[in-house]
């Protein structure tokens, strides 16, 4: 691929590209065929510059404010995107047409216009003539040759999940009420509803012997229940008779809540998933101290997992020919009575002196939930006779793909994704091909995600892509010939946009960036939106044609001069070899001037948030601050390390479950592995080594400090864990199961139980209102280290900051403090 623009330097990667790619190929290890990458300086910046904490630190706006929330226009000539306004939270809105080579960013859309733009979830109908979306609540469509658009809604109350039924109706909810209407006339038909109550049910006689009585003695009683019986009769039979009567109402059931639902595209089916209504907590809450009235605020916060109890769903199968219901059971899923933590609560019941025996169990099983998803759990082919739904177990263990057998009211499983670890929540992605009798969905079960067909004929997938990297993010064109996709085939940390041919598997490279990319397909398919970073650049937008080794034309020029003008190093990205296991573990590289000459350098390893976050890849980072602090510390003569230690994204089935029941030690392990390589290989002085990170890294500081006392000399732990047991159960629940199942995986892994080990000095960075890691969890730490008389330590408390801080002060007091530590202390 070919660039338009001169500011980017095309930088050539080992193992270089090819067009067309054999799906089969076998590849040879990545520690055999990858070598360190090193992009090239983008700008010519003035050496005589100099970073300033200060310039850092500041309001991001100083960047450049880049692109977002970009999609495409439903003629495909125009892109729209928002862009921050200076000094402000305000968004602004901008058209950019992708025909004309300028460097204009395109034009300000007035407020008058928005809501003709489209939307990036907008559908199309089946011939493509039509684009449906909604703009602040309420429905439009636009027609995609002629531009036309029309308002279906105007209402207070929002419309959304919108879906061209096989009749060409247009099909919205609002709340949980389906309506249906006409996009050439406009008529609008309520469909159904659904409530969250008992369904009313015919009069009855109570079983009482006195009420039985009271019918057979009294008369006047009797006369009573017959009118009350004929009345329901008569109500009954004018709802099925009269077409002038309000649509159905579907009855789930009192104190229930609807998880999903879906409407089949032909209208006569629905799927509903529901689960008990949850009670709230008074014990979840949170004080704030800086609040406008004064006075401190009790805010509800999120639960424990300590405290979760799993709310098992029911899927539920609604003709709505009759408004007959069918609980479609569980039991055709194959394992879903196993007991998979059999050897956990085994090892568990040891340890209290007792013994475990194993059997057949309820597990709790509901939809599946990916935190990087757009679309439903529950997917009708176009012809709107095949349902498929995603399901998960709550312990983490299996994930299911099953189709519903109509006729018998039944689920039919179709693949089984099973982890002795956990089932991960990304790389759940799944539909169905154009002809609706195929499935596609990607599945980790070969170590990698990777992209599978499932024919309902067949009962063997099989394999479009393999090897050992990430496929995510598929895209299907409407005919069905191509499926594009995002992956690190050529490296860990570079991503291209690679489509395989549905005829014949065969996989073809469309982009050749060296960085990271994201894509969408334009609506007539045959171009892809870009957006594109480096490692020494922040993302812009750009364009090329969908075919495999196009041009590609720069969009957008946000970039500030005072960015450009920073003498910024870009890093390496070097394989560290690891003594562990096999594969090597990729991380940046920043080094000073002349590192080898003198007496060995001081050193920083940099633990990266999320845990289950790649961070040493080739794309601008989403720690863009800690990026221009790590150049920073090179020209005050730091080499800086930032590792994507074991549990890191980008990697891997087994590199992201080597921290189950064990969080912290894989990770440090690496971290040892790290400043080994250092010492041997950039000119490091071992005892010169600190450490710091914030969230997930944050409780790497804590570990690596408690239990390899002797590694680092002085950490920055911000944001940190302290005891699991206290974290939310959506993440924790994964790696450590429960706390009452397996309290063996929390106290190996939660810092708190360590604490006795530190022995350097540790900077603990807390925010008071962290809605994500509780400041709970630095108060009971420091109480314990109080307790144990320890200290090695101080505290920087952040009053009026969440998980990730906004102020620019908080963040110049924060990394002007962790500056200092090392300064002071290495």
């Amino acid at each position: 691929m070919k660039l338009l623009t001169s500011s980017i330097l095309v930088v050539a990667l080992a193992g270089a590209s090819m067009a067309s790619l054999p799906v089969h190929a076998k590849n040879e290890p990545l520690t055999h065929r990858i070598e360190p990458i090193q992009l090239e300086q983008l700008y010519a910046a003035d050496a005589s510059i100099r970073l300033t904490m200060e310039q850092i630190m500041a309001d991001p706006d100083w960047l450049g404010r880049q692109p977002e929330n970009e999609f495409w226009s439903a003629d495909s000539q125009y892109i729209y995107y928002q862009r921050k306004r200076e000094g402000s939270e305000i968004r602004d809105w901008y058209k950019r047409s992708v025909t004309e080579a300028n460097r204009d960013n395109g034009s300000l859309v007035p407020l008058t216009e928005v809501h003709q733009m489209g939307a990036a979830d907008a559908i199309y109908s089946s011939d493509g003539q039509l684009q449906a979306y909604t703009f602040q609540g309420n429905v439009f469509i636009k027609e995609s040759q002629t531009g036309t658009i029309r308002q279906l809604s105007r209402s207070q109350d929002r419309q959304s999940h919108l879906q061209f039924l096989t009749d060409g109706r247009l099909a919205y909810r609002s709340g949980w009420q389906y309506f249906a209407v006409d996009p050439l006339s406009g008529l609008t038909e309520q469909l159904f509803s659904i409530r969250t109550e008992d369904a009313p049910k015919a009069p009855s006689v109570p079983e009482s012997y006195l009420a039985q009585e009271q019918h057979k003695l009294l008369e006047f009683v009797a006369l009573q229940q017959r009118n009350r019986t004929e009345r329901h009769q008569q109500e009954q039979a004018l709802k099925q008779q009269n077409p002038a009567m309000p649509p159905q109402s579907i009855y789930v059931g009192k104190d229930k809540h609807i998880v999903d639902a879906s409407l089949s595209p032909q209208g006569n089916y629905l799927l509903v998933a529901i689960r008990a209504q949850q009670s709230s907590s008074d014990r979840d809450i949170m004080p704030n101290y800086i609040s406008p009235s004064g006075d401190i605020i009790a805010e509800s916060v999120r639960r424990r997992v300590h405290d979760f109890k799993p709310l098992p769903q029911q899927l539920i199968l609604v003709d709505l020919t009759d408004g007959s219901q069918h609980t479609l059971s569980y039991s055709s899923l194959p394992g879903y009575n196993d007991d998979v933590l059999k050897d956990v609560k085994a090892e568990n019941a040891r340890a209290r002196g007792e013994r475990y025996r194993s059997e057949k169990v309820i597990r709790d099983i509901g939809l599946m939930t990916d935190w990087y998803w757009t679309q439903s759990a529950m997917r009708w082919n176009a012809q709107g006779n095949q349902a498929a739904v995603m399901l998960k177990a709550f312990d983490n263990k299996d994930r299911w793909l099953a189709t519903v057998d109509f006729a018998n009211k039944r689920l039919v499983p179709q693949h089984r994704l099973h982890d002795s670890a956990w089932v991960n929540y990304a790389f759940n992605d799944f539909g169905w091909l154009p002809a609706g009798d195929t499935l596609y969905y990607l599945s980790e079960e070969s170590g990698y995600s990777h992209l599978y067909t499932k024919a309902l004929n067949q009962r063997r997938p099989q394999k479009l892509t393999e090897g050992r990297f990430e496929v995510a993010n598929p895209v299907l064109t409407r005919d069905g010939r191509f499926i594009y996709f995002k992956g690190n085939r050529n490296h860990p940390g570079q991503y291209d946009v690679f489509r395989v041919q549905l005829s014949n598997n065969q996989l073809q490279q469309v982009t050749t960036l060296p960085g990271a990319v994201d894509f969408q397909l334009s609506p007539d398919e045959s171009q892809l939106l870009l957006r594109y970073s480096n490692n020494l650049k922040p993302h812009e937008l750009y364009v090329t044609s969908a075919e495999p080794a196009a041009e590609v034309q720069r969009l957008t020029y946000t970039i500030s001069d005072a960015f450009k003008a920073l003498p910024l190093q870009a890093p390496k990205i070097v394989p560290v070899p690891s003594s562990h296991q096999a594969a090597p573990i990729y991380s940046k590289l920043y080094l000073p001037e002349n590192h080898m000459d003198g007496e060995p350098r001081r050193a920083v390893i940099f633990n990266h948030g999320a845990g289950y976050l790649q961070n040493s890849d080739l794309g601008w980072s989403v720690y863009f601050r800690e990026f221009l602090f790590h150049n920073l510390l090179a020209q005050h003569g730091y080499v800086v390390l930032d590792m994507d230690y074991r549990a890191s994204k980008g990697y891997g089935r087994d590199w992201r479950t080597a921290i189950y029941r064990q969080m912290g030690t894989p990770e440090v392990e690496d971290l040892v592995d790290g400043v080994n390589w250092m010492v041997e290989n950039v000119h490091v002085d071992r005892n010169r080594v600190g450490t710091y990170g914030g969230s997930y890294g944050g409780f790497m500081t804590f570990m690596a400090m408690f239990n390899e006392p002797e590694l680092f000399r002085a950490g920055a732990a911000l944001r940190p864990v302290s005891d699991w047991a206290y974290y939310n159960h959506p993440y924790t629940s994964n790696i450590l199961n429960t706390p009452d199942i397996d309290p063996i995986a929390y106290e190996r892994s939660s810092p708190i139980y360590f604490a006795e080990g530190l022995r350097y000095p540790l900077l603990i960075s807390a925010p008071m209102v962290d809605r994500n890691v509780f400041f709970q969890d630095v108060v009971r730490l420091v109480q314990r280290f109080i307790e144990l008389e320890i200290p090695h330590f101080e505290t920087a408390i952040y009053p009026v900051e969440d998980h990730g801080y906004v102020q620019p002060s908080s963040w110049l007091d924060q990394y002007r403090r962790i500056f200092k530590l090392f300064e002071d202390n290495l």
